[in-house]
């Protein structure tokens, strides 16, 4: 068995994660932006390491994201407790039905809307990190950048930290691949309406970077 698997969306993310690492064994990967491609990259690294003889030993999906106000400011660190697909269901006329809640059969939900980190690793890195702040985050295909999806967000997850657009989909991979999962996140940018000069990427990658040697 190997070590860690990091990955991020961007070669920037995984640049910061690697400026930062202390363990050699620990493998970077950027995989590309959105929970399909996250997904599937995940999946093609954890099955060819397997099939090489040298599985991974768990995965982390890292990077930066939007915090909610008030629950993750911009330039903490965040432990994803859960990575949750929050648009993952359909609409209807007294608002948004999440997956688990459509009535199909569990098996092809794949471990349904709301994917667990994994105790153990959790627990690791949240002794290796006592500051980041911990909770659900949130993965979501279009970036939110309205109030009214914010409060909508806030209504449905009230206890979520921050959101992003990778998580689920490379812990649904970890899931079928057996291997443990957990989120990891910096704050760029406070979630609500669209601001691009309220976003602090650097100071994220900087944060980002000074998390880095937890991942061992």
């Amino acid at each position: 068995m190997t070590g860690l698997l990091v990955v991020t969306a961007v070669p920037a993310e995984a640049d910061a994660v690697r400026a930062g690492l202390t363990d050699a064994s620990v493998t970077v990967a950027p995989i590309g932006v959105g929970p399909a491609v996250a997904g599937a990259a995940t999946a093609r690294l954890l099955t060819l390491a397997e099939a090489a003889g040298r599985p991974y030993r768990a995965v982390v999906s890292a990077g930066v994201a939007g915090g909610f106000t008030g629950r993750a400011a911009v330039g903490d660190t965040v432990l994803g407790t859960s990575s949750i697909a929050a648009d993952l269901g359909a609409e209807s006329p007294d608002g948004f039905i999440a997956v688990d809640d459509l009535g199909m059969p569990p098996a092809l939900l794949g471990g349904g809307s709301v994917m667990p980190a994994d105790p153990g690793l959790f627990a690791a890195l949240r002794a290796a990190l006592p500051s980041a702040t911990t909770g659900p985050v949130l993965t979501v295909s279009t970036v939110t950048g309205t109030a009214a999806s914010t409060d909508e967000l806030r209504r449905r997850h009230p206890e979520a930290v921050a959101e992003a657009m990778e998580g689920y989909g490379v812990a649904v991979a970890a899931a079928q691949a057996g291997v443990p999962f957990v989120e990891l996140r910096t704050i760029s940018n406070p979630i609500g309406p669209r601001d691009r000069d309220a976003w602090r990427l650097r100071e994220a990658l900087t944060a980002l970077t000074t998390a880095a040697p937890a991942l061992r």
